[in-house]
C-alpha cells in the first residue's frame, strides 16, 4: 500500500467545564488530528502533546513539525504491514507523540483497506466488546465539591474513580471521598509527579484509604525513588509517565518500582510500542490500564480498540464523550453504557467518522502533505497555528 498525503488539522475543542491537575487548568482540547490517505482510504487518529512542556516534553509545536520535516518524508513507497511504521522511525529520537499520532493513523488505514475492525489487526479479544471504563476527576474547589461530584459519576455507573491530588490537596479530600461512597468504591489517586521521597510521611497516609494505587507519584522520569517508596507505602504504585517503552517497563518492573502500568498509546510511540509493553505486562503478571489525555472522539476509538488487548484487567479512563465535551468530532460521540462499560466500535478501523460540520467549526489551522513527492502542499487557517510561525 502507498499514501499519498498527511493531513493536519490544529483544533481546539472547548471543553464542559474546566479539568485542573497538577499541571494546572485546562479550558479546551487543543491537539493536531492527523489523518492519512492512499489507496482510496483514510486512517485517522490524534496527538496527544499539549501547548506546554508540562506532562511531557513534547508540545503541539514540537509535534507538527517533526511530522512534516522528519516522519513524513519517511512515509514514502510501499507499506507492506503497519509494523514498519515504527521501523521507519526508530532513528528518530524520541518525539513519541508525533510518532504516535502518525504510527496510529496508518494503523487505522491498513484496518479500513482491509475492511477489519482495529483491535483484530491488534490481536484483541473479540469477545471483548464492552469495555470497563472508569472516570478521571479534577481538582475541585472544596472536598465537599469533590464528593459531589464523585457521587455523581458513581450513580452513573463508572467503575473506578480517579481523582487527581497535589501536595496540600491529597489525604483529607480522599477521606472525604471514602467515607461518603463507602469501602467498596474502587478509588485511585494521580499525583502526576507532584511529590518526592521527601514527602514519605504524606504518602504513608494514603495506606488507610485502600485505594487501587497510586500513580506517578514522584518524578517523571523516575524508576530508583519510586522502587523505595514500594518498599515504604502498601498502596500498590502505577507508572505512567516513567515509562515510554518496552525497555522503560521492564527496568520498572525489575527494579520493583510500579506494580500496576497505565498504558497510553499516544505516549509510548504508537501501537508496535504498546503491543511490546503489553506483552512484557502479560508474562510479568503486570495490570494494565489505559490511560486519557481528554482525547476527542478519534483518540477514544483507539483507546478502546487497544483496551480489547487481554492484559488490559483494569478500568480505564476512556469515559463517555459528554464528560469533557458537549459536542465532539465523531458522527456517533461515545456514551456510557448502564454497565460501566463503553462499547467498542463496531466497522473497518476504529469504526468512528468524522463529522466535517464539527471539524470545520473547531478547526483553526489545516495543512496538507504530499508524501512521497516535491512540491510543499497546502495550507488554510483561521488565524493560524497560535502563538507559532509557521513558516
Amino acid at each position: 500500500m502507498h499514501l499519498d498525503q498527511v493531513v493536519l488539522q490544529f483544533i481546539a475543542l472547548p471543553l464542559k467545564s474546566p479539568f485542573e491537575t497538577s499541571f494546572g487548568l485546562e479550558r479546551d482540547k487543543r491537539a493536531w488530528l492527523v489523518t492519512v490517505r492512499g489507496e482510496g482510504v483514510e486512517g485517522y487518529a490524534e496527538s496527544v502533546a499539549s501547548d506546554a512542556p508540562l506532562y511531557s516534553e513534547e508540545t503541539s509545536a514540537s509535534v507538527y513539525y517533526c511530522i512534516r520535516d522528519h516522519i513524513v518524508p519517511r512515509l514514502g513507497g510501499d507499506i507492506g504491514r503497519p509494523e514498519e511504521i515504527w521501523e521507519r522511525l526508530a532513528p528518530l529520537r524520541g518525539n513519541r507523540m508525533a510518532k504516535a499520532s502518525v504510527e496510529m493513523a496508518i494503523w487505522d488505514w491498513f484496518a479500513r483497506a482491509r475492511r477489519v475492525p482495529l483491535h483484530r489487526l491488534l490481536g484483541g479479544r473479540e469477545e471483548a466488546r464492552h469495555i470497563p471504563v472508569g472516570v478521571s476527576i479534577g481538582i475541585q474547589p472544596s472536598a465537599q465539591d469533590l464528593v459531589r461530584v464523585a457521587a455523581d459519576y458513581w450513580s452513573q455507573g463508572y467503575r473506578r474513580l480517579k481523582i487527581k491530588i497535589r501536595p496540600g490537596w491529597d489525604v483529607e479530600p480522599l477521606r472525604a471521598v471514602r467515607e461518603a461512597l463507602g469501602p467498596d468504591v474502587p478509588m485511585m489517586a494521580d499525583a502526576n509527579s507532584a511529590y518526592t521521597l521527601d514527602d514519605l510521611a504524606e504518602l504513608q497516609a494514603f495506606d488507610p484509604l485502600r485505594l487501587m494505587m497510586i500513580e506517578q507519584p514522584l518524578g517523571y522520569d523516575d524508576y530508583i525513588d519510586h522502587a523505595v517508596l514500594a518498599r515504604s507505602i502498601e498502596t500498590p504504585i502505577c507508572l505512567d509517565e516513567s515509562v515510554h517503552s518496552p525497555a522503560d517497563a521492564r527496568k520498572a518492573m525489575d527494579l520493583g518500582a510500579c506494580q500496576v502500568i497505565n498504558l497510553k498509546v499516544g505516549r509510548v510511540g504508537g501501537y508496535t510500542a504498546s503491543l511490546g509493553i503489553h506483552q512484557l505486562a502479560l508474562a510479568r503478571q503486570i495490570p494494565l490500564w489505559c490511560g486519557g489525555m481528554l482525547e476527542t472522539g478519534i483518540g477514544r476509538a483507539h483507546n478502546l480498540h487497544l483496551t480489547t488487548l487481554a492484559g488490559f484487567t483494569l478500568p480505564g479512563d476512556t469515559s463517555a464523550s459528554d464528560r469533557y465535551f458537549a459536542e465532539d468530532i465523531i458522527d456517533h460521540p461515545f456514551a456510557l453504557n448502564p454497565d460501566g462499560t463503553l462499547t467498542v466500535p463496531a466497522g473497518d478501523g476504529i469504526g468512528v467518522k468524522v463529522d466535517p460540520k464539527r471539524l470545520r467549526a473547531v478547526s483553526a489551522y489545516e495543512e496538507v502533505l504530499p508524501v512521497d513527492r516535491q512540491d510543499k502542499g497546502s495550507r488554510s487557517s483561521k488565524g493560524g497555528f497560535p502563538d507559532h510561525d509557521l513558516g
